[in-house]
């Protein structure tokens, strides 16, 4: 029989485990105490470095901002196939960088009667989701949330410029080479390309997502940039300037992603900075991938 002395002793250890074990509960309550679409939304806003302008895109495009939220996914374009997924996850608030529904301000007049967008939106409703677009000011941050994403998906990390965040010095390779690396790397099921895939190349400009023809053939327009890797572009603008600057005898080539390619490893970025802060609910990202095949 133990004695006096042990039994005290045991009493004092199992009081000590019990408070322990009490605490740790506490704690773990306390980590998935209930929290609102709206008040993440509120956290996102305080930790993203600068100010949150009114004049922004990035809005609640549906679902109810208070909403319990029990799971976030992060993603580039919330397709229907992507909303599904995050069901099957048990998330219920998505957040994306590109539109919900087919042109940039999420308006649903245009289509207001389309059996594809009422199907979009009754399935949101259905399953209790909320939408928020985060575009804006995820590139406003400095450093810009999508690119470190995708140079982090890339592999350039210390290869960009002193100075400038969408200008790499890379290890010399040729066009052809560096368009199959970014398309096996990104996932892009179909890159296209202007220019001689045999052309030796190392001083690489980025430009992410639709950044515009201006923007795109200012880059082109440099001496110290080989070659232009965008997201998309109007073919009848950059694509002809990158076509008539090659003929001209310039040492150029264009690198075309794809839209989706060229930003998601952004939100996947995304996922881990808001992990960072966000212990109450998981987050995941779900890739919404290449919407295009090459035949």
């Amino acid at each position: 029989m133990p004695s006096s002395t042990h039994k005290l002793n045991l009493c004092i250890l199992l009081a000590a485990g019990v408070s322990i074990n009490l605490l740790s509960a506490s704690a773990q309550s306390e980590e998935r105490m209930p929290i609102t679409a709206q008040q993440i939304i509120e956290r996102i806003k305080a930790k993203v470095g600068i100010e949150w302008s009114s004049n922004t895109v990035d809005t609640f495009k549906a679902g109810d901002p208070a909403t319990q939220v029990t799971g976030v996914t992060t993603t580039m374009f919330p397709t229907l196939d992507v909303l599904k997924k995050s069901v099957a996850a048990g998330n219920n608030l998505i957040v994306c960088h590109e539109p919900t529904f087919y042109n940039h301000l999420d308006n649903l007049s245009p289509l207001e009667k389309d059996e594809v967008q009422q199907a979009k939106l009754r399935y949101v409703k259905e399953h209790g989701l909320v939408i928020f677009r985060f575009h804006d000011h995820w590139h406003r941050m400095r450093p810009d949330g999508i690119v470190m994403g995708m140079v982090e998906a890339l592999g350039w990390q210390n290869r960009s410029r002193k100075g400038e965040q969408t200008v790499f010095d890379l290890a010399p390779t040729n066009v052809g080479e560096l368009a199959k690396e970014m398309k096996e790397k990104l996932k892009a099921a179909a890159v296209r390309v202007v220019g001689d895939p045999q052309l030796a190349c190392s001083k690489i400009a980025l430009s992410v997502g639709a950044a515009g023809s201006l923007t795109q053939i200012a880059m082109l327009q440099r001496d110290d940039i080989d070659v232009l890797v965008c997201g998309e572009t109007r073919e009848w603008e950059t694509v002809e300037y990158a076509r008539d600057a090659i003929t001209a005898g310039k040492h150029k080539a264009l690198i075309v992603l794809g839209h989706a390619p060229s930003e998601e490893a952004g939100m996947n970025y995304c996922a881990r900075w808001l992990s960072g802060f966000l212990t109450e609910v998981p987050v995941k990202f779900i890739p919404c991938g290449d919407p295009f095949w090459a035949p």
